[in-house]
């Protein structure tokens, strides 16, 4: 039995130039993947981060609102326990104040943010004039606090206003 040999023209091993080409060619598509992959989940990240950091702005903000209203319904709700001669004749009413947003800390914990806040007491400028108008006074509570975001200082502020009159809401109620 004779064992025929191919010879080089029939048989064509790859060179090794040929197989070092496509393994360049597949690594080189393999590191554009990871390029394109890594800048995806860069964007991503980048994302999910500036969402979460938003959403705690929006939150703290949401906070500091609602205790500033808290604030001047105290104020206000306080302001209508006074009978008529105590809230136009004398001064027992303080015409400003400070209140925290964490009331409650103790020692030396941080107090939070400090609301700054006036409240007056006037005749209302009704128009057209009317008869009672001596009879009513407006009561004003405006509130100020400041925001620090980074090197920037933003200050916020508020304002409730409800009327008291002379005979109190209890006579208008009970007595017709």
């Amino acid at each position: 039995m004779k064992i025929h040999l191919p010879t080089t023209h029939e048989f064509h091993l790859p060179t090794p130039q040929c197989r070092l080409g496509r393994r360049a060619t597949q690594l080189a598509y393999a590191m554009a993947e990871v390029l394109m992959g890594t800048a995806i989940l860069g964007v991503m990240m980048v994302s999910l981060y500036g969402g979460m950091s938003s959403g705690f702005a929006v939150t703290q903000l949401a906070r500091e609102n609602l205790r500033g209203t808290q604030i001047m319904l105290e104020r206000t709700e306080g302001v209508r326990l006074y009978n008529w001669n105590q809230l136009v004749y004398s001064n027992m009413i303080p015409t400003s104040f400070t209140a925290y947003y964490y009331p409650l800390a103790t020692g030396n914990d941080s107090r939070g943010v400090p609301y700054a806040g006036t409240l007056s007491i006037t005749t209302p400028a009704l128009s057209p004039p009317v008869s009672y108008v001596n009879d009513m006074r407006l009561i004003t509570v405006s509130i100020q606090w400041t925001n620090t975001y980074g090197k920037q200082k933003i200050v916020r502020s508020r304002q409730m206003k409800t009327y008291v009159g002379r005979m109190g809401m209890q006579n208008y109620i009970y007595n017709n």
